[in-house]
Formats: C-alpha cells, structure tokens, sequence
C-alpha cells in the first residue's frame, strides 16, 4: 500500500503551536512535560504511583461498560497505564479521524508494551458536550465521490448532555441511498443500523458501531456520564472547585506567556470564565464567575460539577493511570494551557502525542494527482484555483516554454534600457520599470487564459477537478476532517480498519496520503 508523507507545515491551517511541537520540541518545551517522540518521555511519564484503591474502583466502573474485555484485566494489575483518547459521539461515527485517533492509540500501547512498559488502550467518549448542532451531521460520499450530508431530528431543548439525546429518525435509508455502488455499501449500512437503531441515544449508538469496528482491538470504553464514574471523578472536582480562584489566575499567566511568545490560546480564559460547568435539570449550564457563591455549595456536591474543556483532561487522568493521551491538532494546544493544572492538580503530566493523519485515495485518484502535478497544499485555495492549477499542465510544452522565453526575453531587454534610461534621465527608468511590470501581468494573464482554453477543451480534465476535489477537499475540508470513515469501509471493505492500524507510524505526525 503506497503512502506520501506531507509535513502539517506545508498543509493550510496548521498552527505554529502545533508544528512547533511536532517539528521543534525545543521551542515549546516550557508548555509540555514531555517530548512526543522521545522514548525516554514515555519512560518518565509512566513512573508515578496510581492509588491501587482507585485503580481497583475504575476497573470495575469500566467492567460495567466493557463486560468481557480482556484489556480489564490487564488494567487491574499494579503498574499497567493507559494510553487514552476521546472524541464527541457523533452521528455515524462522527469525522473519520475519530476512528484515526483510537487506532493511534491501540498501535502506541501495543508499542510500549515492546519496551517494557505495559499500557491498554482507553476511548474517552465525550457524552457531556452540550452542542448537538455539532455532533448531529454527518458526511458520506458515493461511487461519484461527492458530499452527501445526514442529520437527524433530535432535538436538546435543555441545551443536557447529547450523549443521552435520543435519535428518532437515523437516517440510515438515505446513508445506504449514497453508499449504493460500493463493494461493501450493503454490510457497512447493516452494521449502521444495527448500532444506530430509532430511539437510541447518541452516546450508545455511537459506542456500538465504534465497538464493533474495533473488536479485535479491546479497546476500553468510558463514559464520563455513568454514576460509578462520576463518584470517581466527584473529590478531584471538588478539590479543583476549592482551588478555582488559583487555578483560573495560573491560566490567564499561561495565556499571556502564550501569546508573548508567538503562540495562540486554545481556549480564551477572561474575569467571567470558569473551569465548570453545573449538571442540572437536565441541563448543562457553564458556572462563571458571579456564580462564585454558587461554587462554594457545589464544592460539596462535585457530582453536579462537570469540567470544562481545560480541566477535562486533568480529571480524566486523575482517573486513569494515563501515561500519554493521543489528540488532534486543536488538543494539543490545550494542553499547552492545561499543563498549569495539571502541576497543581496531580503534579504529573502524560505525554501529548499527535493522533495520525490520512487521506485515502484510490489508484485512479493518485494518476489524476500525479498527471497534473497536484500536492494537498494545491486544494485549499478553492475549486476555481484548482482548474487554473490542473489546466497549466495541459498547455503543450512547446507553447509554455516560448511564454517562458518571451517573458525572460522582455525582462532582459528591458534591463539593458534601463541602464541606459538611468544615465540619461532617472525618471525615464523609473516609468520604464512601471512599464515592464505592466507587460509581465498582461502576458501572465495571458498564460492564464491559455490554460484555461485548454481545460475547456479538455472536459475530462473539469471532471477530473470535481471528482478530486469532492474526494480529498470537500467543502473546503481535509478527507479526515469531513467524511465519516463509512463510505471508506464500504468502498474497500472492513478489513481497512486494520489496514489503517498497521499503516500507523510510531514517531512520526506528518499526514499520510495513503492509495489503496
């Protein structure tokens, strides 16, 4: 299976933050207790002592959710860690990086486990989110690799926790409608339905598919949502909630030496900003700060306390012996800000490692790429971009190459009558030099209009741009970023989850143009 490996600095939208910490650890060592790709971090990271009463208490709240999984005993034994990730449960699955962040995480402890240290893998599912809007779409593509856009009628009135909002209408018919053509369309959307049934909620729909892609995996499942979790997570809650005021100072400190070095905040903390969020009535309700009274009373009952999206991570490995937590670009840079909590909260830090990166391709779409000379970087700027780019390569050779001399002819001459200009009058050489720029642009456009003509004339290649661009930029998004993994499945089968699994480098974040 042929792979490319593209670094995130060549690709749009990667931040410094990020890259800097892929790329040049030593710029933001100060923010992170570990390096990602030091095995000497991991060594470190897994050397702390995990109260043996919480672990046994964890492990059995998690045999709740995961009856029979294999990884629960290994959990149970003194020194085992986690290696966790998380994401939102979203419809069908949500983003195919979802199913890229858990296998980053199978294939990291599966490492570990070669150098001696012992680690499970652990899926951290977000139920608390509030934002259903958010979680409630999903995008496929068919046979004629275009977007094809799915949500449901839930509804969250309360603005509760989605995980336990209940989906009416899956829309599954129009989902296997796209799917038609493929291979695997008909396995793929039995397998949907099956998890995704009406009136289940999004958080059990979401754990079903997930479980049965990853069955040969073990992965453990968690669901902050459960009673015998929340009990665990209640004293750290509470301990947080005593030290709010600290805690919130320490952040906006962090922020600034932040943004004074060149970097971004994640999240933006301010005077009405708070770490919590109150369970209530069905409702999740952000906690600021004139509901600082509100705080002292909570502290009692921290089971109503629900983290936000700085203190999430802190409660989860107080919870969990996690050695290191695997997350997309977005994570990593919270991180950056929740280190300070994590120094006052636990005094320990796992490591913060990059999930993998994949754009899927077939082998015609790696022809289309390579007869018109396309990277990723050559689709974010748009479709009509991505014509002028594509049409360059059908201009005849002969025709490009007198453009090219013509330009390098006019440049020359008009130097040499620049010199002569500026010893005459340098006025003269200066309305000359405006001139020449003047002649560039015009034959510049010129070059534009002939590659256009020559896309015109050639259809096959306007098609071509639909059909890439539909496939790896879809609405102006990476693959990973938009399309669910579904339609991957059902166009090369299931056994690409393993695929997938196996193609995952260890030490390496750059994203990975995979044909198939």
């Amino acid at each position: 299976m042929p792979s490319h490996c593209i670094r995130h600095t060549e690709l749009p939208g990667s931040s410094r933050l990020f890259t800097d910490l892929l790329y040049h650890f030593d710029k933001v060592a100060d923010f992170y207790d570990h390096a990602p790709f030091d095995a000497e971090s991991y060594k470190k990271a897994s050397q702390f002592d995990f109260p043996a009463a919480r672990r046994a208490e964890i492990v059995k709240a998690l045999a709740e959710q995961n009856p029979g999984n294999p990884s629960l005993a290994i959990l149970a034994q003194p020194g085992t860690v986690a290696v966790v990730t998380g994401q939102q449960v979203g419809l069908f699955s949500g983003p195919a990086y979802t199913l890229y962040k858990v296998l980053t995480a199978v294939r990291l402890a599966k490492h570990l486990a070669t150098q001696g240290i012992t680690a499970v893998p652990v899926f951290w599912l977000a139920t608390e989110d509030h934002d259903l809007a958010e979680i409630n779409q999903a995008w496929a593509f068919g046979p004629n690799q275009q977007p094809v856009g799915y949500t449901s009628a839930a509804l969250n009135p309360k603005q509760g926790p989605v995980g336990d909002i209940a989906i009416p209408d899956p829309p599954i018919a129009a989902l296997r409608q796209t799917l038609e053509g493929f291979p695997f369309a008909d396995e793929i959307a039995s397998l949907v339905e099956s998890a995704y049934v009406p009136g289940a909620n999004f958080g059990d729909s979401f754990r079903k598919l997930m479980g049965d892609l990853l069955r040969p995996y073990d992965v453990l499942f968690l669901d902050p949502m459960r009673p015998a979790i929340r009990e665990i997570m209640a004293p750290l809650l509470a301990h947080a909630a005593g030290m709010s005021s600290k805690l919130m100072t320490a952040l906006t400190d962090r922020n600034k030496e932040l943004e004074s070095r060149g970097y971004h905040a994640q999240v933006h903390v301010d005077a009405e900003t708070s770490l919590f969020f109150v369970l209530e009535d069905g409702k999740r309700i952000p906690l600021r700060k004139f509901g600082t009274d509100r705080l002292e009373d909570l502290k009692t009952r921290p089971e109503s306390l629900s983290p936000n999206a700085l203190l999430r991570p802190v409660m989860q490995d107080y919870m969990l012996p996690t050695v290191a937590y695997v997350g997309g670009p977005a994570e990593l840079a919270y991180f950056a800000q929740s280190q300070v909590l994590y120094h006052a909260l636990l005094g320990r830090m796992p490591v913060i490692v990059p999930r993998a990166f994949f754009t899927i391709v077939d082998a015609r779409a790696e022809k289309m790429l390579t007869r018109y000379g396309l990277t990723l970087a050559d689709f974010h700027p748009g479709m009509q971009a991505l014509k002028e780019r594509m049409a360059a390569k059908l201009v005849p050779p002969q025709l490009t190459s007198d453009v090219a001399s013509a330009k390098a002819t006019v440049t020359k001459s008009i130097a040499g009558l620049s010199a002569k200009l500026q010893a005459f009058d340098p006025s003269l050489a200066k309305a000359l030099k405006k001139s020449q720029a003047k002649i560039l642009f015009q034959m510049e456009k010129m070059e534009h209009k002939t590659a256009r003509e020559a896309l015109r004339r050639d259809q096959r290649a306007s098609q071509d741009a639909v059909d890439l661009d539909g496939l790896i930029y879809p609405h102006s998004h990476l693959q990973e970023r938009f399309y669910s993994i579904l339609p991957l499945l059902a166009k090369y089968g299931p056994d690409l989850v393993g695929t997938i699994h196996d193609s995952i480098p260890i030490g390496c974040a750059d994203h990975q143009l995979v044909v198939l």
